[in-house]
């Protein structure tokens, strides 16, 4: 079950009487509603109304005005998610971490650093630009793999980490790749070897690998680059990057036997 699915529960349940029409009422004044009143109504404007702006307003209300009630930690969170859905990343993570702060030992600590995770992970960028957002997702992440393994926002962490190494690798071989054609072969050659160091359960390997293997040819390294093809061809015996490595090893074999005849 989401935690908006929970709150959506706790909607139905909270002083169900308060609420019957479609209509919400005018902003009571928060210095005499009680908090349950606000958190209620809160829920109201984001889940049935989708005011998101006007949602937040009233959950941080309930933590300026009752910060030592049971409603303050849930109106944390919920205004964090709010800020989240409009993704306002910045100050979703500012209310996470002070949440994160106060309430350490709370039911939704979980959540919190989940939904912090999701902030830093959503704004990953095309692997042409900088990566600083997916290393801090991957640290996030981490950080609810490790606080909290047996629970789901735990299995989705973990998907997403792979997800984000892949994203990581993805950027290695761009940046290689471009060293590749502009003769910059040991810098590219360094960039190839951090994926497959680094970055060892991503697709990426296999052609990580293979430019290895080219790269080592170009710079009259045939020993490493025959390493590279094997360790290629044995564990991914059937991959395309494979074929090309042997290719390319077949061809610069044939010319080396060549260039003997030849002398």
């Amino acid at each position: 079950m989401t935690f908006l699915q929970r709150a959506r529960i706790l909607l139905c349940l909270s002083v169900p009487a308060v609420f019957g029409a479609c209509a919400l009422p005018e902003p009571p004044n928060p210095e005499t509603t009680p908090p349950e009143i606000l958190y209620n109504r809160a829920l109201d404007l984001l889940i049935k109304n989708k005011e998101y702006t006007k949602a937040g307003n009233e959950f941080d209300a309930i933590e300026r005005y009752y910060p030592y009630s049971r409603w303050a930690p849930r109106a944390q969170i919920m205004l964090a998610f709010t800020y989240y859905v409009k993704k306002e990343y910045d100050d979703a993570i500012v209310v996470l971490d002070r949440f994160i702060q106060l309430y350490p030992g709370n039911t939704y600590a979980a959540y919190a650093y989940y939904l912090k995770a999701l902030c830093y992970y959503d704004q990953i960028s095309d692997v042409r630009r900088d990566q600083k957002m997916t290393v801090a997702a991957l640290e996030a992440l981490q950080q609810v793999v490790t606080r909290f393994p047996l629970t789901d926002y735990a299995k989705d962490a973990a998907v997403k980490i792979e997800l984000a190494n892949d994203h990581l690798a993805g950027k290695e071989m761009s940046v290689g790749r471009f060293y590749l054609r502009q003769g910059m072969h040991l810098a590219a050659m360094n960039r190839f070897i951090r994926v497959v160091k680094e970055y060892q359960t991503t697709d990426h390997v296999q052609e990580a690998l293979y430019r290895l293997t080219e790269t080592y040819l170009i710079l009259g390294l045939t020993e490493e680059a025959q390493k590279s093809a094997a360790v290629l061809g044995y564990n991914y015996p059937s991959g395309k990057w494979y074929r090309k490595a042997y290719n390319l090893m077949k061809k610069k074999t044939n010319l080396a036997l060549n260039e003997t005849k030849k002398e």
